[in-house]
C-alpha cells in the first residue's frame, strides 16, 4: 500500500458500494425465501405429469437453489468488503495518528515516491532527536502500511477466488469476514507445501498438522480449491502413493500414526471432492491434469496405476459430476481394452498378488487394489453422475475382439452383444478377489456397486432417505430400474450369490412402488388414474420379471423389509385417497360411489397381496435354507425400516402426484395422522396382530403367517381409510381381504410357474 494513497484515501466510493451490497443482501434474502417457499411450494402442489414434471420441478429446484447461493455469495462479498473497509479506515487513522505523534517527537514524515521518509526535523527543532526515535517512527509506519497492503491484497485475492468458484450462477462459500477467508487460503497453501514433502521427512507433528488442517477445512470451498491447486494433480497421486508405499515405510509418522491414515484418507478425499466443485481456472486445469495423470503409473513404469491411487481418494464427498463421468468413462475404456485382449481386471490394473503391494485403502473394507471399488463409492454419493455412467455404453456389438456373446433369441446360437456399463459391471465383470482387514473375503466392490445403482435410480445418495424432489424419476433413472429388474429375473444368482446387495435393491424398489403396481396390473387402460406417476415410468415391467425379482429380493432381510414397508406405505396411501375420492378411478354413470370405489380398491388390494406373496415366499425359502435361524434377522430389519416408511409416507412416494399426496392433499396434519403413517407404525413397531394373535410379519418361516399378516394390515388400512373419509362402504371394506388373498394366491402360482429351477419353498434338493 502506497504511503500517500493511504494517507489521502477517500472511502466514499467504498462506502456507497457497501451500502449497495447491504441492500442487495436484504433483497436476495427475501428472494431466497420467496423462491424456497413460494416457487418451490407452488411447484410441489402443481399436478404436473410426464416430461413437464421431470424437467419443470428439477429446473425450479435448481433455480430456487441459485437464489440461495446468490444470497450466500452476496453476503460473503458484503462481509469481506465491510471488514476490509473497516480495516483500511482504521489503518488510515493509525497512520494519521502516528504522523501526529512523530511531529510531537520532532520527527518529520514526508512522502517519497510510493514510500515515505522519516527524519529529525530541520534546525533546532530536531537537533536532540535520537536515531532510535526516528527508527521507531519508521518501523511503526512501515507496519501500518504492510498491514494495509495485506488487507487490501488479500481482500482482492479472496474476492476473485469467491467469484471464480462457479462458472455459471453463484457459489455457496460462506465467510463472516476477510480474515476467515484469507486464513483458509493461507492454511491451504501451507498444508499443500507440507504434502509435497517426501513422506520420509514428515514428522509426527507435521502429520498431525496436516490431518488437523484437512479435518477443519475440508468443507471450506476456498481452502479446498487452493489446496488441490497448490498440491497439483500429480502431487496428489504422489503424496498418497508414497505415504502408503510399504517399501519405504521408515518415515517418522509411519507406525506411530498409521492408525490415523484412514482419517487422513477421508479428509483428503472430502477436500478433493469439494475442490472439484469449483469452476475456477486453476481447478479446471487441475481436473484436466488429473484425467491425464491417472493414465500413467505413479512412480514410474513399475508403479501403481494412477486410477488405483485416485479411486481410493474418491470414497467420500460429492465429486463434480462432469469430472466423475469423464474419469469413469476413461477408466472403463482402459478396462474394456484389456478385456478385449483377454486380460482380467487384476492384470489390467497391475495387481498380481503377493509382495509388498501398497494398501491404498486404509478403511479395513478392502486393500484398494481394484480402482472400480472406490469409484463405485464415489458414484453412490453423486446420483446424477451415477445415472449417466450406468446408462452409457461399455462396448458395442460390433467392436473388434468383443468377447461377450449370448443366445438372445432362443435358437441355441450365441452372438456378440453390446453392453451398457451397468450390464458389464453387474452381469459380466470378474471382480477382483480382495480381503478385508480381518482376512475375510471383501464384499466392498459389489456392495458399493449396489449403492451406486441405488443413487443412480433414486436420485439421492445411497443410504439417504427419499425426498419430494427425488421421488420424481427421470427417463434414465426409470430405464435403469427396469434393466435391474430384468437382469435379476434373467439370472437370479446375480443377486442371490451377492445377497448383501439386496438392501439397496429393496430401497430402490420401495421408491418405485407405483411402477411395480403398474407392472403387475393386467391392461393399461386407466392406470394413470389408478397408479399415477409424476415422472417417467419404469417400463416395461412384466409380471414374470417382477415375480422373479421380488422373490429374490425377499430372501434377504433388509431387502424384504424395505419392499414390504414400501408396499404397505403405498397401499395405505392409495386406499386413503380413493376412499376420500371414490370416483377418482372409475366414474361410470349409473354406478354408486361404492361400486366405483371397489374397482380401484380391488386392484390395489390384489397387488398388495401379490407383492407380499412374492416377498413372503422368498423369506420362507431363506428361512428353510437356514433352518429358521434367519427369522430374527428379518424381524430386526422390519423394525429398523420404520424411518424409511415414514419418509415414504411423508412424501407420498409411489402415489406420485402432488394433487393426491402433496401439500393440500392427503398428508395434512403430519405423518402420524395419515392411514399410511398408522399402518407403518403398526408394522415396524410390532403393535399389530393378525387373527391368530401373532404379531404381524414376525413368523416368516410359515408362509400362512405371512398371508394372515397381509390380510390384517390391508384390511386395517381400508377400515381406517373409511373412517377418515366419513363414509360407509362396508361391502368394499369386506372385499379388501378377499382381493388381497387372491393376489397372494396368484403370487404363489406365478412363483411355481416363473421360478422353476430357481428354488421355491419345500422344493429343495434334499426334499426330492
Amino acid at each position: 500500500m502506497d504511503f500517500d494513497t493511504l494517507l489521502h484515501a477517500k472511502f466514499g466510493t467504498l462506502d456507497s458500494a457497501l451500502t449497495d451490497w447491504n441492500t442487495l443482501v436484504t433483497n436476495l434474502e427475501k428472494l431466497e425465501k420467496d423462491a424456497g417457499g413460494g416457487l418451490k411450494g407452488a411447484a410441489a402442489k402443481a399436478d404436473w405429469q410426464g416430461v413437464n414434471s421431470q424437467v419443470g420441478r428439477k429446473f425450479i429446484d435448481k433455480t430456487a437453489g441459485e437464489f440461495g447461493d446468490a444470497h450466500t455469495q452476496a453476503t460473503s462479498i458484503r462481509n469481506i468488503i465491510r471488514d476490509t473497509l473497516g480495516e483500511l479506515k482504521k489503518f488510515k487513522t493509525d497512520l494519521e495518528g502516528e504522523i501526529a505523534t512523530a511531529r510531537l517527537q520532532m520527527v518529520s514524515v514526508v512522502p517519497s515516491g510510493k514510500n515515505f521518509v522519516a527524519k529529525a526535523m530541520d534546525g533546532d527543532a530536531g537537533k536532540d532527536v535520537k536515531q532510535s526515535t526516528v527508527d521507531g517512527v519508521r518501523d511503526r509506519i512501515d507496519g501500518i502500511l504492510r498491514s494495509a497492503a495485506e488487507s487490501d491484497s488479500s481482500a482482492a485475492k479472496v474476492l476473485r477466488a469467491l467469484v471464480d468458484q462457479a462458472e455459471k450462477g453463484f457459489g455457496d462459500a460462506k465467510y463472516a469476514d476477510r480474515d476467515q477467508a484469507a486464513d483458509a487460503m493461507r492454511t491451504a497453501e501451507d498444508l499443500a507445501a507440507l504434502a509435497k514433502k517426501d513422506p520420509s521427512k514428515m514428522s509426527e507433528a507435521e502429520f498431525d498438522r496436516l490431518l488437523a488442517g484437512l479435518t477443519k477445512y475440508s468443507g471450506d470451498d476456498l481452502f479446498a480449491s487452493t489446496f488441490a491447486h497448490k498440491l497439483g494433480a500429480q502431487g496428489t497421486l504422489d503424496f498418497w502413493s508414497q505415504l502408503n508405499d510399504p517399501n519405504s515405510r521408515d518415515h517418522a509418522a509411519d507406525g506411530k500414526r498409521y492408525d490415523q491414515y484412514k482419517d487422513l484418507q477421508k479428509q483428503l478425499g472430502l477436500t478433493l471432492a469439494n475442490a472439484t466443485q469449483s469452476a475456477s481456472p486453476d481447478m479446471t486445469r487441475w481436473k484436466f491434469d488429473m484425467l491425464q495423470a491417472v493414465e500413467k503409473p505413479v512412480g514410474g513404469n513399475y508403479g501403481v496405476s494412477g486410477y488405483v491411487v485416485m479411486s481410493n481418494l474418491m470414497r467420500w464427498g460429492d465429486y463434480d459430476d462432469d469430472f466423475l463421468t469423464q474419469y469413469g468413462g476413461n477408466m472403463l475404456a482402459k478396462e474394456q481394452e484389456g478385456v478385449r485382449n483377454g486380460a482380467r481386471p487384476e492384470q489390467i490394473w497391475g495387481y498380481h498378488g503377493g509382495g509388498l503391494w501398497p494398501h491404498l485403502n486404509t478403511t479395513g473394507t478392502d486393500f484398494g487394489f481394484d480402482p472400480m471399488t472406490g469409484y463405485m463409492k464415489a458414484l453412490s454419493n453423486s446420483p446424477d453422475a451415477a445415472t449417466e455412467f450406468f446408462n452409457s455404453e461399455f462396448i458395442a456389438k460390433d467392436t473388434e475382439n468383443n468377447p461377450f456373446t449370448r443366445d438372445t433369441d432362443g435358437n441355441d446360437k450365441k452372438e456378440h452383444i453390446g453392453l451398457s456399463n451397468f450390464q458389464y459391471l453387474f452381469e459380466e465383470r470378474e471382480w477382483m478377489q480382495e480381503e478385508d482387514s480381518e482376512g475375510e473375503d471383501s464384499i466392498s466392490g459389489k456392495n458399493y456397486l449396489a449403492a451406486a445403482l441405488e443413487a443412480a435410480t433414486t436420485g439421492h445418495p445411497a443410504g439417504e432417505l427419499p425426498t419430494s424432489a427425488t421421488s420424481v424419476h427421470s427417463e434414465e433413472q426409470a430405464k435403469l430400474y427396469s434393466d435391474i429388474v430384468k437382469s435379476v429375473s434373467e439370472v437370479p444368482s446375480r443377486l442371490t450369490d451377492n445377497s448383501f446387495m439386496s438392501d439397496s435393491m429393496g430401497q430402490i424398489s420401495a421408491e418405485y412402488m407405483a411402477d411395480i403396481h403398474r407392472g403387475l396390473r393386467a391392461g393399461a387402460v386407466g392406470e394413470d388414474k389408478l397408479y399415477p406417476i409424476a415422472g417417467a415410468v419404469a417400463e416395461p415391467l412384466k409380471e414374470q420379471d417382477l415375480t422373479r425379482f421380488l422373490y429374490t429380493v425377499g430372501q434377504n432381510p433388509e431387502g424384504y423389509a424395505a419392499v414390504s414397508v414400501g408396499q404397505h406405505a403405498y397401499t395405505a396411501g392409495m386406499l386413503e385417497y380413493h376412499f376420500a375420492h371414490p370416483d377418482a378411478f372409475v366414474d361410470q354413470a349409473g354406478n354408486t360411489p361404492a361400486q366405483n370405489l371397489e374397482k380401484a380398491t380391488g386392484s390395489i388390494a390384489h397387488n398388495a397381496g401379490e407383492i407380499q406373496g412374492m416377498l413372503g415366499a422368498g423369506r420362507a425359502y431363506a428361512a428353510e435354507l437356514d433352518a429358521g435361524n434367519k427369522d430374527a434377522e428379518f424381524n430386526d430389519a422390519i423394525t429398523k425400516a420404520g424411518e424409511l416408511g415414514e419418509s415414504l409416507v411423508g412424501i407420498g412416494v409411489g402415489v406420485g402426484t402432488a394433487s393426491m399426496v402433496g401439500p393440500g392433499g392427503v398428508i395434512v396434519g403430519g405423518i402420524a395422522e395419515t392411514v399410511a403413517g398408522e399402518i407403518i407404525g403398526g408394522l415396524t413397531d410390532g403393535l399389530m396382530k393378525d387373527s391368530s394373535g401373532e404379531v404381524i410379519y414376525r413368523n416368516g418361516e410359515e408362509i400362512n403367517a405371512t398371508r394372515e399378516s397381509t390380510f390384517a394390515l390391508v384390511e386395517k388400512a381400508a377400515q381406517e381409510s373409511e373412517k377418515k373419509a366419513g363414509a360407509s362402504y362396508p361391502g368394499v371394506v369386506s372385499s379388501i381381504a378377499e382381493q388381497a388373498e387372491a393376489g397372494f394366491t396368484s403370487a404363489h402360482t406365478n412363483i411355481r410357474e416363473y421360478c422353476e429351477g430357481v428354488g421355491v419353498p419345500n422344493e429343495l434338493e434334499k426334499d426330492k
